[in-house]
Protein backbone atom coordinates (compact mmCIF):
# COMPACT_ATOMS: atom_id res chain seq x y z
CA UNK A 1 0.00 0.00 0.00
CA UNK A 2 1.28 3.46 -0.90
CA UNK A 3 0.12 6.68 0.72
CA UNK A 4 0.04 10.22 -0.63
CA UNK A 5 -0.59 13.42 1.30
CA UNK A 6 -3.75 15.40 0.66
CA UNK A 7 -4.01 18.90 -0.70
CA UNK A 8 -6.69 21.47 0.08
CA UNK A 9 -9.36 22.25 -2.51
CA UNK A 10 -11.72 25.19 -2.06
CA UNK A 11 -15.41 24.96 -2.93
CA UNK A 12 -18.08 27.47 -3.82
CA UNK A 13 -20.03 28.65 -0.78
CA UNK A 14 -23.77 29.36 -0.91
CA UNK A 15 -25.77 32.03 0.90
CA UNK A 16 -29.24 31.08 -0.39
CA UNK A 17 -31.42 27.97 -0.45
CA UNK A 18 -33.12 26.52 -3.51
CA UNK A 19 -36.83 26.58 -2.63
CA UNK A 20 -39.53 26.07 -5.20
CA UNK A 21 -37.13 26.59 -8.08
CA UNK A 22 -35.72 29.89 -6.83
CA UNK A 23 -32.70 30.89 -4.74
CA UNK A 24 -34.15 32.51 -1.64
CA UNK A 25 -32.85 33.95 1.61
CA UNK A 26 -33.11 31.28 4.36
CA UNK A 27 -35.35 31.82 7.35
CA UNK A 28 -32.40 31.77 9.75
CA UNK A 29 -28.90 33.19 9.66
CA UNK A 30 -26.87 30.19 10.86
CA UNK A 31 -24.32 28.55 8.59
CA UNK A 32 -23.05 24.97 8.23
CA UNK A 33 -19.41 24.25 7.44
CA UNK A 34 -18.37 21.78 4.78
CA UNK A 35 -15.20 20.06 6.04
CA UNK A 36 -12.66 18.24 3.89
CA UNK A 37 -12.21 14.58 4.96
CA UNK A 38 -8.76 14.73 3.38
CA UNK A 39 -7.34 17.77 5.16
CA UNK A 40 -9.91 18.42 7.92
CA UNK A 41 -10.11 22.03 6.69
CA UNK A 42 -13.29 24.03 6.11
CA UNK A 43 -13.93 24.14 2.37
CA UNK A 44 -17.17 26.12 2.17
CA UNK A 45 -20.24 27.26 4.07
CA UNK A 46 -23.95 26.90 3.30
CA UNK A 47 -27.10 28.11 5.06
CA UNK A 48 -28.46 25.91 7.82
CA UNK A 49 -31.93 24.82 6.79
CA UNK A 50 -34.66 25.43 9.38
CA UNK A 51 -38.14 23.98 9.83
CA UNK A 52 -39.51 27.23 8.42
CA UNK A 53 -37.57 26.59 5.21
CA UNK A 54 -39.05 23.08 5.07
CA UNK A 55 -42.55 24.54 5.45
CA UNK A 56 -41.88 26.97 2.59
CA UNK A 57 -40.53 24.23 0.31
CA UNK A 58 -43.40 21.85 1.02
CA UNK A 59 -45.94 24.64 0.52
CA UNK A 60 -44.38 25.45 -2.86
CA UNK A 61 -44.43 21.77 -3.84
CA UNK A 62 -48.04 21.39 -2.68
CA UNK A 63 -49.21 24.39 -4.69
CA UNK A 64 -47.26 23.27 -7.76
CA UNK A 65 -48.85 19.83 -7.58
CA UNK A 66 -52.39 20.95 -6.78
CA UNK A 67 -52.55 23.98 -9.10
CA UNK A 68 -49.49 24.05 -11.35
CA UNK A 69 -48.85 22.71 -14.84
CA UNK A 70 -46.35 19.93 -14.05
CA UNK A 71 -48.74 17.07 -13.18
CA UNK A 72 -51.02 18.15 -16.02
CA UNK A 73 -48.37 18.06 -18.73
CA UNK A 74 -48.25 15.02 -20.94
CA UNK A 75 -45.61 12.45 -19.94
CA UNK A 76 -43.77 13.22 -23.18
CA UNK A 77 -43.65 16.95 -22.36
CA UNK A 78 -42.18 16.16 -18.96
CA UNK A 79 -39.69 13.83 -20.64
CA UNK A 80 -38.42 16.67 -22.83
CA UNK A 81 -37.70 18.80 -19.76
CA UNK A 82 -35.99 15.90 -17.97
CA UNK A 83 -33.76 15.46 -21.01
CA UNK A 84 -32.81 19.13 -20.57
CA UNK A 85 -31.97 18.43 -16.93
CA UNK A 86 -29.64 15.68 -18.10
CA UNK A 87 -27.88 18.08 -20.47
CA UNK A 88 -27.51 20.67 -17.70
CA UNK A 89 -26.05 18.02 -15.38
CA UNK A 90 -23.62 17.04 -18.12
CA UNK A 91 -22.59 20.69 -18.49
CA UNK A 92 -21.73 20.75 -14.77
CA UNK A 93 -20.22 17.27 -14.69
CA UNK A 94 -16.67 18.38 -13.94
CA UNK A 95 -17.71 20.80 -11.18
CA UNK A 96 -19.97 18.21 -9.56
CA UNK A 97 -17.29 15.53 -9.66
CA UNK A 98 -14.66 17.85 -8.18
CA UNK A 99 -17.06 18.94 -5.44
CA UNK A 100 -17.85 15.32 -4.55
CA UNK A 101 -14.14 14.49 -4.38
CA UNK A 102 -13.46 17.50 -2.17
CA UNK A 103 -16.37 17.20 0.27
CA UNK A 104 -16.61 13.38 0.56
CA UNK A 105 -13.10 12.22 -0.39
CA UNK A 106 -14.04 9.97 -3.30
CA UNK A 107 -11.08 9.47 -5.66
CA UNK A 108 -11.56 11.25 -8.97
CA UNK A 109 -12.21 8.01 -10.87
CA UNK A 110 -14.92 7.01 -8.37
CA UNK A 111 -16.50 10.45 -8.51
CA UNK A 112 -16.59 10.41 -12.29
CA UNK A 113 -18.18 6.95 -12.27
CA UNK A 114 -20.89 8.11 -9.84
CA UNK A 115 -21.70 11.11 -12.01
CA UNK A 116 -21.69 8.98 -15.16
CA UNK A 117 -24.41 7.00 -13.42
CA UNK A 118 -26.32 10.21 -12.74
CA UNK A 119 -26.31 10.98 -16.47
CA UNK A 120 -27.63 7.48 -17.20
CA UNK A 121 -30.40 8.03 -14.67
CA UNK A 122 -31.59 11.30 -16.22
CA UNK A 123 -31.46 9.72 -19.66
CA UNK A 124 -33.55 6.82 -18.38
CA UNK A 125 -36.01 9.13 -16.61
CA UNK A 126 -36.52 11.22 -19.75
CA UNK A 127 -37.68 8.14 -21.70
CA UNK A 128 -39.75 6.38 -19.03
CA UNK A 129 -42.95 7.63 -20.63
CA UNK A 130 -42.16 5.48 -23.66
CA UNK A 131 -42.24 2.31 -21.54
CA UNK A 132 -44.54 3.04 -18.63
CA UNK A 133 -48.28 2.41 -19.03
CA UNK A 134 -50.08 5.39 -17.50
CA UNK A 135 -53.45 4.09 -18.71
CA UNK A 136 -54.85 0.78 -19.90
CA UNK A 137 -58.23 -0.75 -20.58
CA UNK A 138 -59.45 -3.47 -18.22
CA UNK A 139 -62.43 -5.77 -18.50
CA UNK A 140 -63.95 -8.40 -16.25
CA UNK A 141 -66.96 -10.73 -16.27
CA UNK A 142 -69.65 -8.11 -15.77
CA UNK A 143 -67.95 -4.83 -16.59
CA UNK A 144 -65.09 -2.86 -18.01
CA UNK A 145 -63.10 0.23 -17.19
CA UNK A 146 -59.87 2.10 -17.45
CA UNK A 147 -56.90 1.69 -15.11
CA UNK A 148 -55.21 5.06 -14.58
CA UNK A 149 -51.86 5.61 -12.88
CA UNK A 150 -51.61 9.10 -11.42
CA UNK A 151 -48.71 10.87 -9.68
CA UNK A 152 -48.69 10.24 -5.94
CA UNK A 153 -48.23 13.93 -5.06
CA UNK A 154 -45.56 15.76 -3.07
CA UNK A 155 -42.47 13.61 -2.57
CA UNK A 156 -39.88 14.07 0.19
CA UNK A 157 -36.56 12.63 -0.91
CA UNK A 158 -33.92 12.05 1.77
CA UNK A 159 -30.47 10.91 0.67
CA UNK A 160 -27.07 10.13 2.26
CA UNK A 161 -23.65 11.59 1.59
CA UNK A 162 -21.93 8.69 -0.16
CA UNK A 163 -23.23 9.49 -3.66
CA UNK A 164 -25.52 12.50 -3.45
CA UNK A 165 -26.01 13.53 -7.08
CA UNK A 166 -26.39 9.94 -8.30
CA UNK A 167 -28.77 8.99 -5.49
CA UNK A 168 -30.80 12.18 -5.93
CA UNK A 169 -31.05 11.57 -9.67
CA UNK A 170 -32.22 7.99 -9.14
CA UNK A 171 -35.13 9.29 -7.04
CA UNK A 172 -35.96 12.70 -8.47
CA UNK A 173 -35.93 11.63 -12.12
CA UNK A 174 -38.70 8.98 -11.90
CA UNK A 175 -40.69 11.09 -9.43
CA UNK A 176 -40.71 14.02 -11.85
CA UNK A 177 -41.41 11.73 -14.80
CA UNK A 178 -44.51 10.52 -12.97
CA UNK A 179 -45.70 14.10 -12.47
CA UNK A 180 -44.82 14.51 -8.78
CA UNK A 181 -43.25 17.53 -7.13
CA UNK A 182 -40.17 17.01 -4.97
CA UNK A 183 -38.39 18.35 -1.88
CA UNK A 184 -34.87 16.91 -1.72
CA UNK A 185 -32.93 16.80 1.56
CA UNK A 186 -29.25 15.92 1.05
CA UNK A 187 -26.98 15.10 3.98
CA UNK A 188 -24.97 18.00 5.43
CA UNK A 189 -21.65 16.23 4.74
CA UNK A 190 -22.03 16.42 0.95
CA UNK A 191 -24.20 19.42 0.06
CA UNK A 192 -22.21 21.31 -2.57
CA UNK A 193 -22.61 18.82 -5.41
CA UNK A 194 -26.36 18.70 -4.79
CA UNK A 195 -26.62 22.48 -4.85
CA UNK A 196 -24.89 22.31 -8.22
CA UNK A 197 -27.64 19.85 -9.17
CA UNK A 198 -30.13 22.51 -8.07
CA UNK A 199 -28.47 24.92 -10.50
CA UNK A 200 -28.95 22.34 -13.26
CA UNK A 201 -32.62 21.93 -12.37
CA UNK A 202 -33.09 25.69 -12.41
CA UNK A 203 -31.40 26.02 -15.82
CA UNK A 204 -33.60 23.27 -17.28
CA UNK A 205 -36.67 25.44 -16.73
CA UNK A 206 -38.85 23.36 -14.43
CA UNK A 207 -42.07 25.16 -13.45
CA UNK A 208 -42.19 27.11 -10.20
CA UNK A 209 -42.45 25.03 -7.04
CA UNK A 210 -41.64 21.67 -8.61
CA UNK A 211 -38.26 21.05 -6.94
CA UNK A 212 -36.54 22.30 -3.77
CA UNK A 213 -33.10 21.31 -2.44
CA UNK A 214 -32.54 21.70 1.31
CA UNK A 215 -29.27 20.32 2.76
CA UNK A 216 -29.88 19.56 6.43
CA UNK A 217 -29.31 17.22 9.33
CA UNK A 218 -31.52 14.60 10.93
CA UNK A 219 -33.87 16.84 12.92
CA UNK A 220 -34.86 18.87 9.87
CA UNK A 221 -35.13 15.62 7.92
CA UNK A 222 -37.66 14.29 10.43
CA UNK A 223 -39.64 17.52 10.09
CA UNK A 224 -39.80 16.98 6.32
CA UNK A 225 -40.64 13.27 6.55
CA UNK A 226 -43.42 13.93 9.05
CA UNK A 227 -44.90 16.92 7.24
CA UNK A 228 -48.65 16.51 6.75
CA UNK A 229 -48.49 17.84 3.17
CA UNK A 230 -45.92 15.25 2.04
CA UNK A 231 -47.63 12.35 0.28
CA UNK A 232 -44.66 10.06 -0.27
CA UNK A 233 -41.18 9.61 1.26
CA UNK A 234 -38.27 8.10 -0.66
CA UNK A 235 -35.24 7.40 1.54
CA UNK A 236 -31.75 6.02 1.03
CA UNK A 237 -29.52 5.49 4.05
CA UNK A 238 -28.85 3.24 7.00
CA UNK A 239 -31.27 0.57 8.12
CA UNK A 240 -31.53 2.19 11.55
CA UNK A 241 -32.55 5.52 10.01
CA UNK A 242 -34.92 3.70 7.66
CA UNK A 243 -36.73 2.12 10.61
CA UNK A 244 -37.17 5.55 12.16
CA UNK A 245 -38.50 7.04 8.92
CA UNK A 246 -40.86 4.14 8.41
CA UNK A 247 -42.26 4.63 11.92
CA UNK A 248 -42.86 8.34 11.25
CA UNK A 249 -44.60 7.57 7.96
CA UNK A 250 -46.65 4.89 9.68
CA UNK A 251 -48.20 7.46 11.99
CA UNK A 252 -50.08 9.00 9.06
CA UNK A 253 -49.98 6.11 6.55
CA UNK A 254 -47.70 8.05 4.21
CA UNK A 255 -46.31 6.13 1.25
CA UNK A 256 -42.66 5.21 1.77
CA UNK A 257 -39.88 3.45 -0.13
CA UNK A 258 -36.57 2.56 1.49
CA UNK A 259 -33.17 1.68 0.05
CA UNK A 260 -31.12 0.68 3.08
CA UNK A 261 -27.99 -1.18 4.11
CA UNK A 262 -26.32 -4.32 2.91
CA UNK A 263 -23.89 -7.05 3.87
CA UNK A 264 -23.63 -8.67 0.49
CA UNK A 265 -21.86 -11.94 -0.22
CA UNK A 266 -19.56 -12.94 -3.04
CA UNK A 267 -19.54 -16.73 -3.49
CA UNK A 268 -16.45 -18.31 -5.10
CA UNK A 269 -16.84 -21.82 -6.50
CA UNK A 270 -14.13 -24.48 -6.72
CA UNK A 271 -13.71 -24.35 -10.47
CA UNK A 272 -12.65 -20.75 -11.14
CA UNK A 273 -9.08 -19.34 -11.03
CA UNK A 274 -8.71 -16.43 -8.64
CA UNK A 275 -7.16 -14.23 -11.32
CA UNK A 276 -10.62 -14.23 -12.90
CA UNK A 277 -12.22 -13.24 -9.60
CA UNK A 278 -10.12 -10.55 -7.92
CA UNK A 279 -10.25 -7.82 -10.61
CA UNK A 280 -13.94 -7.26 -9.86
CA UNK A 281 -14.23 -8.67 -6.33
CA UNK A 282 -11.69 -6.33 -4.72
CA UNK A 283 -13.23 -3.07 -5.98
CA UNK A 284 -16.69 -4.50 -5.25
CA UNK A 285 -15.74 -4.64 -1.59
CA UNK A 286 -13.58 -1.61 -0.97
CA UNK A 287 -14.34 0.81 -3.80
CA UNK A 288 -15.15 4.29 -2.45
CA UNK A 289 -13.44 3.07 0.76
CA UNK A 290 -16.25 0.56 1.25
CA UNK A 291 -18.84 3.33 1.61
CA UNK A 292 -21.31 1.70 -0.76
CA UNK A 293 -24.52 0.01 0.40
CA UNK A 294 -24.17 -2.76 -2.19
CA UNK A 295 -20.50 -3.52 -1.43
CA UNK A 296 -19.46 -7.18 -1.45
CA UNK A 297 -18.00 -7.36 2.05
CA UNK A 298 -18.47 -11.07 2.82
CA UNK A 299 -16.26 -13.25 0.62
CA UNK A 300 -17.39 -16.88 0.74
CA UNK A 301 -14.70 -19.32 -0.37
CA UNK A 302 -14.28 -23.12 -0.22
CA UNK A 303 -12.42 -23.91 2.99
CA UNK A 304 -9.64 -25.62 1.04
CA UNK A 305 -9.08 -22.44 -0.99
CA UNK A 306 -9.07 -19.88 1.85
CA UNK A 307 -5.27 -19.62 2.07
CA UNK A 308 -4.97 -19.46 -1.73
CA UNK A 309 -7.42 -16.56 -1.69
CA UNK A 310 -5.59 -14.77 1.12
CA UNK A 311 -2.23 -15.14 -0.63
CA UNK A 312 -3.74 -13.51 -3.71
CA UNK A 313 -5.67 -10.77 -1.92
CA UNK A 314 -2.97 -9.49 0.41
CA UNK A 315 -0.70 -8.10 -2.33
CA UNK A 316 -3.76 -6.81 -4.18
CA UNK A 317 -4.88 -4.83 -1.13
CA UNK A 318 -1.44 -3.75 0.03
CA UNK A 319 -0.60 -2.49 -3.46
CA UNK A 320 -3.48 -0.02 -3.52
CA UNK A 321 -2.67 3.68 -3.41
CA UNK A 322 -4.34 5.39 -0.44
CA UNK A 323 -4.33 9.15 -0.07
CA UNK A 324 -5.15 12.40 -1.83
CA UNK A 325 -8.37 11.72 -3.76
CA UNK A 326 -7.52 14.37 -6.35
CA UNK A 327 -4.39 12.48 -7.46
CA UNK A 328 -4.95 10.35 -10.54
CA UNK A 329 -3.39 7.18 -9.12
CA UNK A 330 -5.30 7.18 -5.83
CA UNK A 331 -7.58 4.18 -5.39
CA UNK A 332 -8.81 4.79 -1.82
CA UNK A 333 -9.51 8.18 -0.34
CA UNK A 334 -10.49 8.96 3.25
CA UNK A 335 -13.71 8.03 4.96
CA UNK A 336 -16.28 10.78 4.76
CA UNK A 337 -16.31 11.86 8.41
CA UNK A 338 -14.31 11.47 11.59
CA UNK A 339 -17.18 9.61 13.25
CA UNK A 340 -17.19 7.21 10.31
CA UNK A 341 -13.52 6.41 10.79
CA UNK A 342 -14.14 5.85 14.51
CA UNK A 343 -16.96 3.47 13.64
CA UNK A 344 -14.81 1.47 11.22
CA UNK A 345 -11.91 1.28 13.68
CA UNK A 346 -14.27 0.04 16.39
CA UNK A 347 -15.37 -2.81 14.11
CA UNK A 348 -11.77 -3.72 13.36
CA UNK A 349 -11.07 -3.99 17.09
CA UNK A 350 -14.26 -6.01 17.50
CA UNK A 351 -13.22 -8.44 14.77
CA UNK A 352 -9.96 -9.17 16.58
CA UNK A 353 -11.82 -9.63 19.87
CA UNK A 354 -14.28 -12.02 18.20
CA UNK A 355 -11.42 -14.25 17.09
CA UNK A 356 -11.20 -13.43 13.39
CA UNK A 357 -7.69 -13.41 11.90
CA UNK A 358 -6.55 -9.91 10.91
CA UNK A 359 -4.53 -10.63 7.78
CA UNK A 360 -3.65 -7.13 6.60
CA UNK A 361 -4.58 -3.52 7.28
CA UNK A 362 -6.51 -2.40 10.32
CA UNK A 363 -4.47 0.75 10.91
CA UNK A 364 -4.30 4.34 9.81
CA UNK A 365 -1.91 4.66 6.85
CA UNK A 366 1.58 5.89 7.66
CA UNK A 367 2.30 9.39 6.44
CA UNK A 368 -1.30 10.53 6.48
CA UNK A 369 -1.52 12.40 9.75
CA UNK A 370 -4.43 14.53 8.64
CA UNK A 371 -7.63 13.23 7.11
CA UNK A 372 -9.87 10.32 8.07
CA UNK A 373 -8.02 7.44 6.44
CA UNK A 374 -8.09 3.71 7.19
CA UNK A 375 -6.01 1.02 5.51
CA UNK A 376 -7.82 -1.57 3.39
CA UNK A 377 -8.42 -4.40 5.87
CA UNK A 378 -8.85 -8.15 5.43
CA UNK A 379 -10.11 -10.63 8.02
CA UNK A 380 -9.94 -14.42 7.54
CA UNK A 381 -11.40 -17.35 9.50
CA UNK A 382 -14.58 -15.35 9.92
CA UNK A 383 -17.70 -17.19 11.03
CA UNK A 384 -21.03 -15.84 9.96
CA UNK A 385 -22.20 -15.29 13.54
CA UNK A 386 -19.51 -12.66 14.18
CA UNK A 387 -20.70 -9.07 14.23
CA UNK A 388 -18.16 -8.10 11.56
CA UNK A 389 -19.94 -10.59 9.28
CA UNK A 390 -23.46 -9.54 10.21
CA UNK A 391 -23.38 -5.76 10.59
CA UNK A 392 -22.77 -3.14 7.92
CA UNK A 393 -19.39 -1.52 8.63
CA UNK A 394 -19.38 0.94 5.71
CA UNK A 395 -15.62 1.00 5.41
CA UNK A 396 -12.78 -0.82 3.61
CA UNK A 397 -13.12 -4.01 5.65
CA UNK A 398 -13.53 -7.43 3.99
CA UNK A 399 -14.41 -10.71 5.71
CA UNK A 400 -13.39 -14.09 4.31
CA UNK A 401 -15.90 -16.74 5.38
CA UNK A 402 -14.93 -20.36 4.51
CA UNK A 403 -17.54 -22.97 3.58
CA UNK A 404 -17.50 -26.74 3.00
CA UNK A 405 -19.97 -27.06 0.10
CA UNK A 406 -22.12 -24.82 -2.06
CA UNK A 407 -25.30 -25.58 -0.15
CA UNK A 408 -23.59 -24.22 2.93
CA UNK A 409 -22.37 -21.20 0.95
CA UNK A 410 -25.93 -20.36 -0.10
CA UNK A 411 -27.12 -20.81 3.48
CA UNK A 412 -24.40 -18.46 4.74
CA UNK A 413 -25.20 -15.87 2.06
CA UNK A 414 -28.87 -15.97 3.05
CA UNK A 415 -28.16 -15.97 6.79
CA UNK A 416 -28.24 -12.20 6.97
CA UNK A 417 -30.62 -9.43 7.91
CA UNK A 418 -29.82 -7.90 4.51
CA UNK A 419 -30.34 -8.79 0.87
CA UNK A 420 -29.22 -5.99 -1.43
CA UNK A 421 -26.51 -7.23 -3.79
CA UNK A 422 -24.18 -10.16 -4.37
CA UNK A 423 -21.94 -12.03 -6.78
CA UNK A 424 -21.24 -15.61 -7.83
CA UNK A 425 -17.95 -16.68 -9.40
CA UNK A 426 -17.87 -20.02 -11.25
CA UNK A 427 -16.55 -21.27 -14.60
CA UNK A 428 -19.69 -23.38 -14.90
CA UNK A 429 -22.24 -20.70 -15.86
CA UNK A 430 -25.24 -22.97 -15.31
CA UNK A 431 -23.99 -23.67 -11.79
CA UNK A 432 -23.43 -19.95 -11.20
CA UNK A 433 -26.97 -19.12 -12.26
CA UNK A 434 -28.45 -21.86 -10.10
CA UNK A 435 -26.60 -20.43 -7.10
CA UNK A 436 -27.61 -16.86 -8.00
CA UNK A 437 -31.28 -17.84 -8.12
CA UNK A 438 -31.06 -19.29 -4.60
CA UNK A 439 -29.52 -16.19 -2.98
CA UNK A 440 -32.22 -13.86 -1.62
CA UNK A 441 -31.02 -10.50 -2.81
CA UNK A 442 -32.20 -7.67 -5.07
CA UNK A 443 -29.35 -7.76 -7.57
CA UNK A 444 -26.66 -10.38 -8.09
CA UNK A 445 -23.86 -10.57 -10.65
CA UNK A 446 -22.24 -13.59 -12.25
CA UNK A 447 -18.43 -13.53 -12.64
CA UNK A 448 -18.39 -9.77 -12.16
CA UNK A 449 -20.01 -7.12 -9.99
CA UNK A 450 -22.00 -4.02 -10.78
CA UNK A 451 -24.81 -1.85 -9.49
CA UNK A 452 -27.18 -1.52 -12.43
CA UNK A 453 -28.93 1.82 -12.00
CA UNK A 454 -31.30 1.71 -14.99
CA UNK A 455 -32.92 -1.59 -14.03
CA UNK A 456 -34.71 -2.44 -10.75
CA UNK A 457 -32.42 -1.89 -7.75
CA UNK A 458 -33.39 -2.50 -4.14
CA UNK A 459 -33.28 -5.09 -1.42
CA UNK A 460 -34.86 -8.01 0.34
CA UNK A 461 -35.38 -8.09 4.11
CA UNK A 462 -33.87 -5.13 6.01
CA UNK A 463 -32.20 -3.82 2.86
CA UNK A 464 -35.39 -1.95 2.12
CA UNK A 465 -38.81 -1.71 0.53
CA UNK A 466 -39.50 -1.19 -3.15
CA UNK A 467 -37.28 -0.84 -6.20
CA UNK A 468 -35.62 2.04 -8.02
CA UNK A 469 -34.73 2.26 -11.69
CA UNK A 470 -36.70 1.82 -14.92
CA UNK A 471 -40.49 1.41 -14.93
CA UNK A 472 -40.40 -0.55 -11.68
CA UNK A 473 -38.82 2.48 -10.03
CA UNK A 474 -41.45 4.85 -11.38
CA UNK A 475 -44.21 2.61 -10.02
CA UNK A 476 -43.32 3.88 -6.54
CA UNK A 477 -44.40 7.40 -7.52
CA UNK A 478 -47.91 6.67 -8.81
CA UNK A 479 -51.29 5.77 -7.37
CA UNK A 480 -53.56 3.38 -9.26
CA UNK A 481 -57.20 4.32 -9.94
CA UNK A 482 -59.87 2.20 -11.62
CA UNK A 483 -62.53 4.13 -13.55
CA UNK A 484 -65.53 1.86 -14.07
CA UNK A 485 -68.02 2.16 -16.92
CA UNK A 486 -71.59 0.95 -16.96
Amino acid sequence: MTATASTSVGLKSYSHLFIGGQWVTPAGDRLMEVVSPSTEEVLATIPETSEADVDAAVAAARKAFDEGPWPRMSPAERGEILARVGREVEARFEDMAKAFTAEIGAPSAVSEAFHDNALKMWSDASTLHERFRFEEERSWADGHGRLVREPVGVVATVIPWNGPVATASLKIGPALAAGCTVVLKPAPEGPISTLLLAEALEAAGLPEGVVSVLPAGREVGECLVGHRDVDKVAFTGSTAAGKRIMSICGERIARVSLELGGKSAGIIADDIPLDEVLPSLVPAGIGHSGQVCAAITRILVPRARQEELIEAMVPALEGLSVGDPTEGGTVLGPLAAERQRERVESYIRLGVEEGARLVTGGQRPAGLDRGWYVQPTLFADVSNDMRIAREEIFGPVLCVVPFDDLDEAVAIANDSDYGLSGAVYARDHDLAERIARRVRTGQISINSWDMCVVQPFGGYKQSGLGREGNVEGMSAYVETKLIQYT
